[in-house]
């Protein structure tokens, strides 16, 4: 697997090279002085050219970074569906044989102007032409997680609660795509939240818990991850079901300890009631008449 210095050498290089290309400039986990470092990073590269057309057009020029093992034109892939300028921006993303990944994205002088410096993670490599404006040193404070306000955290409760009864109907009818979907893409949304901003009160909301919250494990002491990884559960309607229960607590658990360090009321009646009703709906039988009969 090629090294970092000889990816970058490669990159800028070609950059050198092409007239087309007038300056470079990097984003995501790489120009991150907080993230950590392994083989799975990739390369988050800027290209500022001259025009986009040719290098579309012709583009085995890409193959000079390497052997392929898979490429992705993400924005000839959107224009199946919307109105894509390719003519101010465009993306190759490629997979190389040797396991790195390069995204490169090409970026007219037009467009760079608009996006340079949004993302504070922007760090300059090349510049032929003195085009890219001045930005200061790349900081993820953008990325850290936002303190609630009192509504947002009574929110997010309600709404872990209130669908955790899609959840029990679901599996209850043993609608299981129904009720996974229900689960992971709505609950968990919200207890992913919660975890967030438990973590945020235990580091002044200077964090970030990176996409998807990757650093969970990293943050969450050794009891609370073990709760969390328990919300994860196979096809098995029991297991899935104790999968909730374990939610429930992490949740509450979180929750409450968010209230306290924000003196926010915490929704106790929402809790104890939605959980008798967990509990009653995971004991009735199939051919029930009635939940609370």
């Amino acid at each position: 697997m090629r090294s970092e210095k000889e990816m970058m050498d490669l990159i800028l290089g070609v950059a050198q090279r092409d007239e087309r290309i007038r300056a470079v400039y990097m984003t995501g986990s790489r120009a991150n002085p907080d993230a950590p470092k392994d083989i799975f990073q990739d390369y988050d590269v800027v290209y500022v050219v001259e025009e986009t057309a040719s290098l579309i057009r012709e583009k085995n020029w890409i193959r000079v970074f390497g052997d392929l093992l898979m490429l992705q034109e993400p924005d000839k892939n959107d224009k199946l569906d919307v109105n894509v300028d390719f003519d101010r921006s465009y993306a190759y993303l490629m997979l190389f044989a040797d396991g790195n990944r390069l995204d490169l994205r090409l970026q007219t002088k037009e467009a760079m102007r608009e996006e340079y410096g949004k993302d504070k993670l922007a760090v300059p490599l090349m510049d032929k032409d003195g085009c890219l404006p001045p930005v200061p040193p790349p900081t993820d404070s953008e990325y850290h997680v936002k303190r609630p306000t009192e509504q947002h955290f009574l929110r997010c409760c309600n709404n872990f609660w209130w669908c955790l009864q899609n959840v029990a109907k679901g599996i209850w009818r043993d609608e299981l795509p129904y009720a996974k979907h229900m689960f992971e893409s709505v609950v968990r949304l919200e207890l992913d939240e919660m975890v967030s901003w438990w973590i945020g009160t235990r580091r002044d909301f200077r964090v970030s818990m990176g996409k998807m919250g990757k650093y969970f494990k990293k943050y969450l002491p050794t009891p609370y991850w073990d709760m969390y990884r328990a919300t994860y559960s196979d096809a098995d309607l029991d297991n899935f079901w104790d999968s909730v229960f374990a939610a429930c607590s992490l949740f509450r658990t979180l929750a409450k300890e968010v209230a306290d360090a924000l003196s926010f009321p915490y929704p106790a009646d929402d809790d104890a009631n939605m959980t008798k009703y967990l509990k009653r709906v995971r004991n009735l039988p199939a051919d029930a008449t009635g939940i609370f009969d």
